[in-house]
C-alpha cells in the first residue's frame, strides 16, 4: 500500500524558543529524523511507496533525501578506495515529494495528493511524528475485514494529569489518573479508502471532518493498541525518544527485532 505522510506543519510545540526552521518531522532521534523512523517502520512491513505532503520547511526534507548518506545507519566496507554497503535503508523506496501548502490543514494536504493515489483501494496515512511498535499487518487485516471506510489506531490516554469527580456542592468524590479512564485517543496511524475524499471539504480536516462524519455513520474502525506508542509533539517528548534511542530502549524500531 502507498503511505501518505503529513510533513508540512509548523510544529510550534516542538520549538525551544529559537528561530530554528527545521520542521518537526526532521527533528533527530538518534542520528536520523523522526520522519525516517516512521518510514522505516512502514518499510519493515513491506510498504515502501511514500507520498510526502510538504509545507513548512520542505527544503529540509528534500535535502535530507537528495543528499542521503546510507553509511550513517548501515555497516560498510571500504575496499580499494570504494565504499561497499553491507545493507541499505532506502534503496528500494519510492518517495514522491508534493508541495501541499504551508498553511494547509491535514485534510487539505490529503486532498492535494489525491491524484497520486488513483487506483489505490486502500492506503495508509500518518502524521510523521509518532512512533509505535503496533503490528501494522494485523491493523490492516482487521480493518479490511470490518468492511468500514476508514480506520484509525487508538491508544490509551498518555496524559499524567488527574481527573476529579466533584459532587453537587463541590466535594471531591474521586481522583483518577487520566490513563485509568475508559477512554481512547487518536494514535495517528490511519488505514483509509478512497471514500475518505468524498467527505473532505476544501480546507477541511481529516479527523474532525472526514473521520467525524464516518464515526457518526458507524463506519470508522478503531484499532486498539496498548503497546508502545509515543508522540513527539514537544521538545521534551522528542528529547525522551532521543534518550531512549541512545540507551538502547528502541521498541519502535521493529526492524531491529525481526
Amino acid at each position: 500500500m502507498k503511505v501518505v505522510l503529513f510533513c508540512g506543519g509548523y510544529g510550534m510545540r516542538m520549538r525551544d524558543g529559537s528561530d530554528d526552521m527545521i520542521p518537526k518531522p526532521m527533528q533527530l532521534v538518534g542520528p536520523r529524523p523522526l520522519l525516517w523512523h516512521v518510514m522505516r517502520y512502514y518499510a519493515h512491513f513491506g510498504h515502501r511507496d511514500f507520498i510526502l505532503c510538504l509545507g513548512y520547511g520542505a527544503e529540509h526534507i528534500k535535502n535530507f533525501f537528495l543528499t542521503y548518506e546510507e553509511s550513517v545507519s548501515n555497516d560498510f566496507v571500504i575496499r580499494e578506495g570504494r565504499v561497499e554497503l553491507l545493507r541499505t535503508d532506502i534503496s528500494d523506496w519510492s518517495i514522491t515529494f508534493v508541495d501541499t501548502g504551508v498553511e494547509s490543514p491535514i485534510g487539505e494536504r490529503l486532498r492535494r495528493v489525491r491524484e497520486y493515489l488513483d487506483g489505490e483501494q486502500f492506503f495508509l496515512a500518518n502524521y510523521a511524528d509518532v512512533l509505535t511498535d503496533a503490528p501494522l499487518e494485523e491493523m490492516i487485516t482487521r480493518f479490511i475485514a470490518s468492511g468500514m471506510a476508514a480506520s484509525m489506531m487508538v491508544v490509551p490516554p498518555q496524559s499524567s494529569f488527574h481527573c476529579v469527580d466533584l459532587g453537587p456542592t463541590g466535594e471531591v468524590k474521586e481522583i483518577m489518573p487520566v490513563s485509568r479512564m475508559p477512554l481512547w485517543e487518536n494514535g495517528g496511524y490511519f488505514v483509509l479508502t478512497q471514500e475518505i475524499f468524498d467527505l473532505l471539504p476544501p480546507g477541511g480536516d481529516l479527523v474532525a471532518d472526514a473521520c467525524g462524519a464516518l464515526a457518526g455513520q458507524g463506519r470508522l474502525f478503531g484499532y486498539r493498541h496498548q503497546g508502545f506508542w509515543k508522540p513527539a509533539d514537544t521538545f521534551k517528548e522528542r528529547a525522551e525518544l532521543d534518550r531512549d534511542y541512545r540507551t538502547g530502549r528502541r521498541p519502535w524500531m521493529v526492524w531491529e527485532h525481526a
